[in-house]
């Protein structure tokens, strides 16, 4: 019995199971996907090697993680639904896709995981929302729970009722910072900068701003005051991304994560 199954191994999929081989052992995870092709990537790339169908995972794993697409879910729900155990602990990333609905097509004794996790996963820097269900958890289930969502990040717990917002601040929200980095670049090419080391000076700028929130504890706001020299060239950029609506548009994208994440929701 392997500790992690894993349901899809999609561009989401596949870097939570690189992180849980990684962390737990070969001998934790087990895994299967739709595409024959996926799993050999995948079998190629971790030498673990896949099961064969969607039952043998739910069949051999404590902790179940569902990583196919939301448009997929009802679809593997009702296949799996007379297999799945009280034992086990199936955990969700599919956007969209509340407790309640997967409780309905299971039992209301499994207990459910939500998680909201984003692609930067893929290099070991996630930020991963995760709700519980209200059914019970004992603390060595929440420890393993903790450590596989640490294996690729880091992680907050959120009432259900947060996830949708969650899902403007980490899910959607790197493809924002993308964009970011992509329009600094360009705008600093076109003084001449080669593109290669302008994406190389914009993308690490990036990343160090965010490290400097993380690891000093400081406000933004004063983090941003501190290079901001009086007269200097950062106010006078400032002055112009608030002229031309930084705030106000990030604002407004988040309004439409939101709004979008909402009407999935009552979809599902």
């Amino acid at each position: 019995m392997a500790l992690f199954g894993f349901i899809g191994a999609g561009n989401m999929g596949y870097p939570l199971i690189k992180a849980a081989i990684s962390t737990f052992g070969n001998g934790e995870v087990v895994y299967t996907d739709a595409s024959a092709s996926r799993c050999d990537f995948i079998k190629q790339e971790t030498g673990v090697d896949h099961l064969t169908d969607n039952i043998s995972v739910v069949k051999q794993c404590r902790f179940l993680v569902l990583a196919v697409k939301p448009q997929f879910f009802p679809q593997v729900l009702k296949e799996i639904k007379g297999d799945v155990t009280t034992d086990q602990i199936v955990i969700s990333i599919a956007a969209g896709v509340t407790i309640d609905t997967i409780k309905e097509a299971l039992s209301d004794g499994i207990r459910i995981v939500r998680a909201m996790p984003n692609t930067p996963a893929m290099v070991l820097k996630g930020m991963t929302g995760i709700c519980f269900s209200q059914n019970s958890f004992s603390d060595e289930e929440k420890m393993h729970i903790y450590h596989f969502f640490k294996s690729f990040g880091k992680f907050e717990v959120f009432d259900e009722k947060l996830m949708n917002a969650v899902v403007c601040a980490n899910g959607s929200s790197p493809a924002y910072v993308y964009m970011f980095i992509e329009a600094l670049a360009d705008s600093v090419v076109s003084y001449g900068i080669p593109r290669d080391k302008a994406y190389t000076l914009a993308a690490q700028t990036v990343f160090g701003a965010a490290a400097m929130v993380l690891e000093t504890g400081e406000h933004p706001g004063k983090l941003k005051d501190d290079v901001c020299s009086p007269g200097g060239t950062t106010i006078a950029a400032v002055k112009a991304l608030e002229e031309y609506g930084l705030r106000n548009a990030v604002m407004k994208a988040t309004d439409a994560c939101y709004e979008k994440a909402v009407s999935l929701s009552i979809k599902k």
